[in-house]
């Protein structure tokens, strides 16, 4: 079940994880982007008065995942098994795979083959309704916060995969200011929820 459909070579990657529209969600989603588009980054990370953390939470993991994988996307030709035969962010940082299910012991791998495990469960999980519930009314689980932490955690190697091995082709792509705006997001995302 990867998220590359066919060869590398395809430059296709998971589709869209998409919030149903008319569903609340997709109007906290519609908040975020209005308060995004106000240029003011820390404004557009809180919880919006009166709202649930954990929707807040769900919403925007959905809206990270979309976002790293669209800019990863753009640059799978340059990340290949040959290029990035490791997962890493530079010599100290080598990152190696396990799920906890199909893969229980971590296991060495290459970039692509990581990102590929990395965005594959990712969707898993935005998929499984007993972790993120799309219906109004239905509870999140208890561990919820943890599953979300472990997914950020996981999709921040990813940026920093891209801005260590791979900033000069983004740069050639002119994609840098999506690429730091996405991440300043992130970061901003992460500080808030871990300072609660």
């Amino acid at each position: 079940m990867s998220f590359l459909f066919g060869s590398r070579s395809s430059k296709t990657f998971k589709p869209k994880k998409n919030i149903p529209e008319g569903s609340h969600q997709y109007e906290l989603l519609k908040h975020a982007e209005a308060t995004l588009g106000s240029g003011n980054l820390r404004q557009a990370v809180m919880l919006p008065e009166g709202e649930d953390l954990n929707e807040w939470i769900a919403v925007n993991t959905v809206d990270f995942f979309n976002q790293i994988n669209m800019l990863y996307g753009t640059i799978t030709e340059f990340c290949t098994e040959t290029s990035c035969s490791v997962m890493s962010a530079g010599p100290r940082y080598e990152y190696h795979w396990a799920d906890g299910t199909n893969i229980k012991k971590p296991i060495k791998c290459s970039a692509p083959k990581y990102i590929d495990y990395l965005m594959t469960w990712v969707q898993d999980q935005l998929d499984d309704e007993t972790l993120f519930p799309s219906k109004i009314g239905v509870p999140f689980p208890k561990n919820f916060m943890s599953v979300a932490k472990t997914i950020l955690k996981r999709l921040f190697r990813v940026y920093a995969h891209i801005y260590h091995q791979h900033f000069d082709s983004v740069m050639q792509l002119q994609e840098e200011a999506h690429l730091n705006t996405s991440f300043k997001h992130f970061i901003f995302f992460v500080q808030v929820r871990s300072s609660h």
